[in-house]
């Protein structure tokens, strides 16, 4: 895998699929204007045959996420008042989440990608919560500056589509790529 989330991490171990972290080294750069579903398919793509160039077998998971709120990206906060401020846009409205996943072939460079896409509703915040957070320091390496999978699982009202997906991985959409490998996470 090339990521060195642990949020991935942990979601590969659940559905029990082998695995090690090589990280990658691209520095995440897209040109302006592209809409979110190339945005985490492109960084995705690029992470995982930066890694796959480095080995010369196996299958590199490579993976981006965003959150976009009224078309506007929001990526990991550089500091705590940018977490402030995205906190205080999400809060009470809905945005979404978009992970990119791309599948590399180490020996063939055989790449699949694909992204899914989540609704995420928060309920309204005060400011109090949002200062109480942001200084737990969950929200300083999440996308949109909050994890589902942590205490920010306080502020979601609602998801319309993969819980994963919002943690960092839908694992739905993974494992349907992995059958154009041959890799089965159900057995029959």
């Amino acid at each position: 895998m090339a990521s060195a989330s642990p949020r991935r991490a942990d979601l590969l171990k659940q559905i029990q699929l082998p695995h090690r972290v090589v990280v990658s080294n691209i520095i995440e750069q897209v040109p302006p204007g592209l809409p979110p579903e190339e945005i985490v398919t492109r960084l995705a793509a690029e992470k995982a045959k930066d890694v796959a160039h480095r080995l010369s077998a196996g299958l590199i998971i490579g993976a981006d996420t965003i959150v976009v709120y009224r078309q506007q990206v929001l990526g990991k906060p550089v500091d705590e008042a940018e977490a402030v401020e995205m906190l205080r846009k999400l809060q009470g409205d809905v945005h979404e989440v978009f992970t990119g996943i791309a599948l590399v072939d180490a020996a063939s460079g055989r790449c699949f990608t694909s992204y899914e896409r989540t609704l995420v509703k928060f309920r309204p915040l005060d400011e109090e919560e949002i200062y109480y957070y942001v200084a737990t320091g969950e929200p300083m390496d999440k996308a949109g500056a909050y994890g589902a999978q942590g205490i920010g699982a306080a502020f979601v009202e609602h998801i319309e589509g993969s819980y994963t997906n919002v943690v960092g991985l839908p694992l739905s959409r993974l494992t349907l790529m992995l059958k154009k490998f041959s890799i089965e996470i159900i057995k029959k």
